[in-house]
């Protein structure tokens, strides 16, 4: 678990709310595919902390992030198990980027993406209500005829 931290340390850039955190990874081999997982976040003077949880099990983080760029950097530790450095930048929709395992014979990489719970996923398309209201009819004037004198 994650040392808990006072509210006066925490990061109040919005881009890096500490909480809980949604998104998903990409793995091109066994099995292939988009593979949810939650995390649980603190971001705090530049460092990165937290666990969470996927397909592959339990995990702890724990890396860097930068407010002027937006980049951000950790390694997602199995735990009893191997290690996945991530890559990825935050431009205010959440942090994107590339995944790799390094240390394989041949080495593993994809894509991942993650964001604060509450914001919807960025990757899917959303559906905006729009309609165009009709204009109001004029009302029909009543038709004067010439009165014959």
């Amino acid at each position: 678990m994650p040392d808990t931290p006072t509210p006066g340390d925490l990061e109040t850039d919005p881009r890096f709310p500490s909480g809980k955190w949604l998104g998903f990874f990409l793995q091109p081999a066994l099995p292939p595919g988009r593979h949810d997982m939650e995390l649980l976040l603190t971001f705090r003077q530049g460092q990165l902390t937290g666990e969470g949880r996927d397909c592959v099990g339990r995990f702890h983080v724990r890396g860097t992030y930068e407010l002027a760029g937006g980049r951000c950097e950790w390694i997602k530790q199995y735990i009893g198990r191997h290690a996945v450095h991530y890559r990825g930048f935050n431009e205010g929709k959440g942090i994107w980027g590339t995944w790799e395992i390094i240390g394989e014979m041949v080495p593993s990489r994809g894509g991942f993406y993650i964001w604060p719970e509450g914001m919807s996923d960025p990757t899917k398309p959303h559906l905006n209500e729009e309609a165009e209201l009709p204009l109001p009819r004029p009302k029909p004037r009543p038709v004067l005829e010439p009165v014959a004198h």
